[in-house]
């Protein structure tokens, strides 16, 4: 389906929400979405018990982390869907304003200066430009005439050049990506005609070179070179992809058993309670547990779209594809790089790898879709 064919999409009425239940319609809550994501938390935590080797407090931690989540969640589901068009420029400008705090007084760690501190409290402002991005981008195009003009194109380029090259600055290749891949997938779907993706892509080549040469850090650019060849390196830069690799390999059909997992429990396996979870879901639980977690994320992919393409205004159903595009982004990228097939570049799986404000800012990005599936819903009800 084009980006055009997207917006011309006629919504049916009443999708997304049951009104068979009361609860749902009240607190624009999307059960099968709720369902699903709850499923593949629980899936997470179980994996994560034993990745991070039977840390009960990881799992505290963890469970906190879900708490706030689905709290915000549940918060971002109740704001109108026109609020946060309005809101959309304050909070990416306010995002900005934050990535460019980071680059003068951030706070560094592992030769990275990602964070910003008020107290005792820490946060990546990155993670919030993952849902300021596809919001402004689709507060910006749904006030223009669209298919977008060059002028229009030109500016949406520019409104997401900003952020990602702040963040890249940090270093953080992998969350630059995702906000980059956000901002762009808004425009996709807003109709950008083929010639102008021919030609972004012609230029996306034409920056390799000087991209390689002054912009890629030392140590971002052997994760390319291993991805190629692992093996020159193996105690060294390869070292993660071999022991993933062979993690994932050694699990066969069925997996080893759960806490019998040999390559994280040894500790041969780097990250494994992070980035490299998935390899150690893989050998514990075997290809049977990846393919039915695989499942569990493409369903949430497809009602995420399905919430796109019945939403009732240009800005809903721009957002809403962005989210579930970039959600399967984070999960395409991950399994990946883990499985040697990408670079790797710090994305975590998401609600599965340990993490606190990625997976706070993605319950907040399914909240947002929760309120865009039931915007008809609130739209009923300010009628009577």
């Amino acid at each position: 389906m084009s980006g055009h064919d997207f917006l011309r999409r006629m919504p049916e009425s009443g999708a997304g929400f049951s009104r068979r239940d009361r609860f749902a319609q009240r607190f624009h809550i999307d059960y099968m979405l709720l369902f699903l994501l709850l499923a593949i938390s629980g899936a997470g935590m179980v994996v994560l018990y034993s990745a991070s080797g039977n840390s009960i407090e990881t799992m505290h931690k963890q469970g906190i982390f879900f708490l706030i989540a689905y709290g915000a969640m549940f918060v971002m589901a109740q704001v109108p869907v026109d609020f946060m068009r309005r809101a959309a420029p304050w909070l990416y400008s306010l995002g900005v304003v934050f990535l460019a705090l980071v680059l003068v007084m951030g706070i560094g760690a592992k030769g990275a200066q990602r964070w910003l501190g008020v107290g005792s409290i820490r946060f990546q402002p990155s993670e919030i430009m993952k849902l300021a991005m596809p919001l402004a981008v689709a507060a910006f195009l749904s006030r223009q005439v669209l298919p977008p003009r060059l002028l229009h194109i030109v500016l949406t380029l520019l409104l997401i050049a900003v952020p990602t090259a702040l963040i890249i600055k940090q270093p953080d290749l992998g969350t630059a990506i995702l906000v980059l891949v956000s901002g762009m997938v808004v425009l996709f779907y807003a109709g950008l005609q083929w010639w102008y993706i021919a030609a972004v892509v012609a230029a996306f080549g034409a920056s390799l070179y000087p991209v390689w040469h002054f912009m890629l850090h030392d140590y971002q650019q052997k994760r390319i070179l291993m991805l190629l060849n692992p093996e020159s390196d193996p105690l060294g830069a390869g070292w993660n992809i071999i022991q993933s690799k062979t993690a994932i390999g050694s699990g066969g059909l069925h997996g080893k058993g759960w806490l019998e997992g040999t390559q994280s429990r040894l500790d041969f396996l780097p990250e494994g309670h992070t980035d490299f979870i998935i390899a150690v879901m893989s050998e514990e639980f075997g290809l049977i547990g990846v393919v039915l977690l695989i499942t569990a994320y493409i369903l949430v992919i497809a009602r995420s779209m399905h919430i796109a393409l019945n939403a009732q205004e240009t800005f809903g159903r721009l957002l809403a594809a962005s989210i579930a595009t970039t959600f399967f982004v984070y999960v395409f990228v991950n399994m990946g790089m883990v499985a040697g097939m990408l670079p790797v570049v710090g994305v975590p799986l998401p609600f599965v790898s340990q993490g606190g404000t990625a997976i706070v800012v993605l319950m907040a990005g399914f909240g947002i879709l929760m309120a865009i599936a039931t915007e008809q819903k609130r739209i009923m009800s300010s009628q009577k």
